[in-house]
């Protein structure tokens, strides 16, 4: 493949999918400006590897799984570890958000900001990019029941945080 085609997809795909992996980049790490990082450090890998990267069956999940690990890989450096507990000063994430509840927005976002890192990747690749459990295995390079037990965890984290309770169901009465 010639250098220029090969910028040139590169950079259509780039094109297309930003806004897409900047969101996610967001509700990984709740923070804009370290999704904005997270996003250009997983395209400057793309882009070294684009070869096989656009041979790839799935580039969406390629692009998803970079994204994902160079997130826990962060969290597991120093400097992860720093902002994590520079974040816990009690401020809220900054709120991009034009949706018709804005508290229950922020109030998400800020329990799942409270998760453990791979527990909040379980949480967005399963709920927010929709993906199966063998997806999501897939992209975190681990195995099912390993995301099966981040994901109950990090729901039930979740429901704690927001104080949410299971729905019960009414009690039938016999006529």
């Amino acid at each position: 493949m010639a250098k220029q085609q090969r910028d040139a997809e590169f950079t259509e795909f780039v094109a297309s999918r930003a806004a897409w992996l900047r969101k996610v980049a967001y509700l990984l790490c709740t923070d804009w400006h370290r999704a904005d990082d997270l996003v250009q450090e997983t395209v400057t890998k793309l882009y070294v590897h684009w070869n096989r990267v656009s041979g790839a069956e799935n580039t969406d999940g390629y692009a998803r799984t970079v994204l994902v690990n160079t997130f826990l890989a962060e969290q597991r450096s120093p400097w992860g570890r720093w902002t994590a507990r520079r974040r816990g000063d009690g401020a809220l994430p900054e709120a991009a958000v034009s949706a018709h509840d804005l508290d229950a927005s922020v109030d998400l976002r800020t329990a799942l900001a409270a998760l453990p890192p791979r527990q909040r990747a379980t949480v967005v690749l399963r709920y927010y990019c929709d993906l199966t459990v063998e997806q999501t295995a897939e992209a975190m390079g681990c195995s099912t029941g390993n995301v099966k037990s981040q994901t109950s965890r990090g729901l039930a984290a979740l429901r704690r945080l927001l104080e949410l309770r299971p729905a019960v169901p009414a009690e039938r009465t016999v006529s």
